[in-house]
């Protein structure tokens, strides 16, 4: 033990009256003694000190330390509150030590709570305030008497990032702003119209490069000759959808003269029966009604589009 804290101690027992401090009672008071001592009573800046509270009370009293400073004020605690019971036969003696730090020069105040006893339902506050330290400066002594510059401000990062940030920001706008503009010009620019009969032949001839007949698919041959004539019809007459069955077909396209309505049934009859019934089709039935589903197909063109050579006779 330190001579210090050995006076302490003997205060305590003495109960001298410069080592007690002022002292609040909530209810019937309580014969209190305490003492506050520091080591050292001067540091440096950051340096540990430990400040030391010593509590005299009756037997059977219990003796509740505050907590240590926390890191709002420029003594700052280093470590949680440590609390030691002395053996004494005539009250309760504890002592309470505090590790601190302060961050600031000159005398600063220590700020500690109350220490509270309380005795068979009856409490004191024992208050802890007007203690303070000395902190030394570690800067050598200025004999120049040279005046600082005033403290420059801190560099802005965030106005030039912000900026960035903006440009950026504008330039996806405006980069938005171009696709829209080019997609609505692509939507609204007039695709190439195809013809339908050119489309038709142009179909019937990609059928016939691949040579199904010849490799023994000719249910798949005609079923594809005449897809190409249902959507050569289909373009021709918005009445003739692709939707429609072969019957319906028929019945739309009745009216219309310049189909030859009894072949196109007997072509569309005996499609139906090979794709739906499996009828078994020769190749050279195969063959044939790819040819009259062409036929059906040129037969229109030409009664609604005569060909260039009867235009030049006329």
């Amino acid at each position: 033990m330190s001579a210090r804290r050995a006076a302490f101690l003997v205060a305590l027992l003495a109960g001298a009256p410069a080592s007690r401090v002022a002292a609040q009672a909530t209810g019937a008071p309580i014969p209190v003694q305490a003492a506050v001592g520091i080591e050292p009573d001067t540091v440096r800046i950051g340096d540990p000190f430990l400040v030391q509270i010593g509590i005299r009370a009756p037997l059977g009293a219990t003796i509740a330390f505050p907590p240590a400073p926390d890191s709002t004020g420029a003594v700052q605690g280093l470590d949680p509150v440590r609390v030691e019971t002395r053996p004494d036969s005539g009250g309760t003696v504890q002592w309470g030590y505090y590790r601190v730090a302060a961050w600031n020069v000159g005398d600063q105040p220590i700020s500690l709570g109350d220490v509270v006893v309380t005795v068979g339902g009856r409490s004191r506050r024992i208050s802890l305030t007007g203690h303070k330290v000395f902190v030394a400066s570690v800067l050598p002594a200025d004999t120049t008497l040279r005046v600082p510059k005033p403290a420059q401000p801190l560099y802005e990062f965030s106005a030039p990032l912000r900026w960035l940030w903006l440009a950026l920001a504008a330039l996806a706008v405006l980069l938005l702003l171009l696709w829209w503009w080019w997609r609505n010009r692509q939507r609204r620019r007039p695709h190439a119209v195809v013809d339908p009969y050119v489309r038709a032949e142009r179909e019937f001839a990609r059928v016939e490069a691949l040579r199904l007949v010849e490799a023994g698919e000719r249910g798949r041959y005609v079923a594809l000759m005449v897809e190409v004539l249902r959507d050569y019809l289909a373009a021709r007459y918005p009445s003739a959808p692709l939707s429609l069955t072969s019957t319906e077909l028929l019945a739309a396209l009745e009216r219309e003269r310049a189909i030859p309505n009894d072949l196109l049934m007997r072509v569309l009859n005996e499609a139906d029966l090979i794709k739906f019934a499996r009828r078994q089709v020769a190749a050279d039935r195969a063959r044939e009604l790819g040819r009259e589903a062409r036929a059906i197909v040129a037969a229109d063109h030409a009664a609604t589009r005569p060909a260039p050579a009867a235009e030049k006779a006329a």
